[in-house]
């Protein structure tokens, strides 16, 4: 039922003849959806709702549970942002003036830290801003600060380690027993061979890649640096020496975060002189980058980090000076009912990533925020995004912002009452058809139902669709009940469901009929009927 490859269709040239062409953007990815019948053209978005054309030229209207993947947390074109988008367009605003001055970008940075200090405590300390376009690149900006800061933490414990070793030498120190074992030197070796073994073992701490720490079912980007730090190894293998590696923690053994931390380190070594005999002084060596992590993860099942692990997560990187970088990308932005999903758990990042919802639905914008006491300003100068920091995208956001907070933060009591009202249905589900709903998952708007394995089902159909068992329920839903959901990627039982604020009660029950729907056809084992028609 696979769409062949770079199949002829008409299309109207811009001529207005009819021409014949073949597929070339991404076919096989075209090729597939056609396979489980989400190969729609939507002609427009309004709110919750995607429109698409039948064979008619009728316009059809489906709700959007998918909501662009988090990004749509006001719904499509919020007619507000458009005026604003039309007026900043009709004034000629300019998107390309690079290496100018941007007030709009730093009213963005100080909007995001006063969000920042209500919801971490007037404590909280000021976060700088590097701009972005998307969620990944977010990311990437900060796992590349991270080692920025990380390189010169390292240069400055080295230093500070080879001046000691060089004092000792100047000082003709002599070198005690302990010192020669613990270095497996031979017997009576003195000062010049104590210090060319401790410059040996200091450059190869140097010289050692980075390590990144990173939970189990996490995602956060597919670009060269981020692919790395997720999980889903089908993503992350084939580039895998083109980054460096992460160590992936378990999210329901948080003590396993201590054994790789122990794992792992390593220390940089100086030499005292007392009494005129050097011994030996250890420097702990900066060799973690980054904890990076979702507190919400979307692509690995709508699973949210709880409280206790975040404070575990928070004492080991202290510990050890591991900067944590909280992904907001798509838990951010009020989806979980505070703008920050992680301050619901007193988790508080060195980084933050924001995207998605950041751009209104219509500017690409992402923002990583790092912690003013670990800011190294040297960054600006090696880091750039041609994009990034327009004026138009920066007032957007702002404009989003101001939507966000007002009436009192009215739009995050919204995604916590309809993200309860929809929550509620899906337990009821779970309630209702027990053989066949497996979990209910999520804080607010950010929520997922798991549907059981398929994998041993007594259904030919469900059993070889296993794999991709999501994607044909989500055809299901389009076709029969205009609704439109997607399962999330590392976890493929799990459908996702991130609508906006403005989702209504009767989207809710559209989408019940179908989960109903689709319960009662697993709990038949009728898997045919979620196959695409002949």
């Amino acid at each position: 039922m696979t769409r062949a490859l770079g199949r002829l269709r008409s299309v109207r040239g811009m001529n207005g003849a009819s021409v014949e062409t073949n597929d070339l953007a991404e076919p096989y990815l075209l090729g597939w959806l056609a396979s489980v019948g989400l190969d729609v053209e939507y002609v427009r978005g309004e709110g919750n709702t995607l429109y698409y054309r039948d064979s008619e030229g009728r316009e059809i209207p489906v709700v959007d549970y998918a909501g662009g993947y988090g990004s749509l947390m006001l719904g499509h074109n919020h007619p507000e942002i458009n005026a604003h988008a039309k007026s900043l367009l009709d004034g000629g605003i300019p998107v390309h003036a690079q290496f100018s001055r941007h007030p709009y970008a730093n009213e963005v940075a100080q909007a995001l830290n006063a969000i920042l200090r209500r919801e971490l405590g007037d404590d909280a300390e000021e976060y700088s801003a590097i701009f972005a376009n998307t969620g990944a690149e977010a990311v990437e900006a900060a796992v590349k600060h991270a080692e920025l800061d990380r390189r010169m933490r390292m240069d400055e414990a080295y230093a500070a380690a080879s001046a000691q070793v060089s004092a000792a030498q100047a000082a003709g120190a002599g070198v005690g027993a302990a010192v020669v074992e613990a270095l497996g030197l031979p017997a009576g070796a003195g000062i010049e061979v104590v210090a060319d073994e401790i410059t040996r073992r200091n450059d190869a701490v140097r010289q050692r890649t980075p390590l990144f720490l990173s939970l189990e079912g996490g995602f956060h980007g597919k670009l060269v640096g981020s692919v790395q730090l997720t999980h889903n190894e089908g993503y992350r293998a084939p580039f895998a020496a083109l980054a460096a590696q992460a160590r992936f923690v378990p999210r329901d053994r948080p003590e396993v975060l201590k054994e790789v931390v122990e794992a792992e380190r390593a220390e940089l070594l100086g030499l005292a002189v007392e009494d005129g005999t050097a011994v030996l002084v250890r420097h702990a060596a900066p060799v973690f980058c980054a904890f990076v992590l979702e507190p919400i993860q979307g692509e690995g099942g709508i699973r949210v980090i709880g409280r206790e692990f975040a404070e575990e997560i928070q004492r080991v990187c202290a510990a050890v000076d591991c900067p944590v970088i909280v992904d907001e990308v798509q838990s951010g932005m009020g989806r979980s009912g505070s703008f920050f999903a992680s301050s619901r758990v007193g988790l508080r990042g060195d980084y933050y990533a924001l995207a998605k919802s950041l751009g209104g639905g219509i500017a690409k914008a992402s923002v990583m925020l790092v912690r003013r006491s670990r800011y190294r300003r040297e960054f600006e100068l090696v880091h750039s995004s041609t994009f990034a920091k327009d004026a138009f995208s920066c007032h957007i956001a702002l404009k989003v912002l101001e939507l966000m907070e007002a009436d009192g933060g009215r739009v995050y009591r919204l995604a916590a009452e309809r993200g309860q009202a929809l929550k509620d249905v899906f337990e009821t589900l779970r309630t209702d058809f027990p053989d066949v709903v497996e979990d209910v998952r999520g804080e607010g708007l950010m929520l997922g139902l798991e549907f059981r394995d398929q994998t041993q089902s007594a259904s030919q159909a469900l059993r070889e669709n296993a794999g991709t068992f999501g994607y044909l329920v989500a055809g299901y839903l389009l076709r029969e009940h205009r609704v439109r959901t997607f399962p999330t990627a590392s976890a493929v039982h799990t459908l996702r469901f991130e609508p906006s604020v403005y989702l209504t009660d009767e989207e809710i029950a559209q989408l019940e009929t179908g989960l109903r729907d689709v319960c009662a056809i697993l709990r038949a084992q009728d898997g045919e009927r979620l196959l695409l028609p002949a």
